[in-house]
């Protein structure tokens, strides 16, 4: 058992983890992302595995997405969210 270190936690101390990156996506007929360009590559959507969105805080400042789990050519699963208020897209790892 790891003993209580006793130390306070510290909100300065805290980071996001796994933050998602800008991304510019290009989207198919039926509006379902056929490849992605981030980190200066660009790759083809292989599989879209699930869709789904998410409208909350609609009291406050509303958040509208639209989201995408993918596979991309390399392999590669990641998590596509466009923000319907701007129409920015973001990738973020899963």
């Amino acid at each position: 058992m790891v003993p209580l270190s006793r130390t306070p936690l510290r909100a300065d101390r805290l980071r996001a983890l796994n933050l998602p990156q800008p991304a510019l996506v290009e989207v198919d007929a039926a509006g379902q992302p056929a490849a992605v360009a981030w980190d200066g590559k660009r790759r083809a959507v292989e599989t879209v595995v699930e869709t789904w969105r998410l409208d909350d805080e609609w009291w406050r400042a509303p958040i509208r997405r639209r989201y995408a789990e993918v596979v991309l050519e390399n392999g590669k699963r990641v998590v596509l969210f466009e923000d319907l208020t701007t129409g920015e897209w973001r990738l973020q790892l899963p």
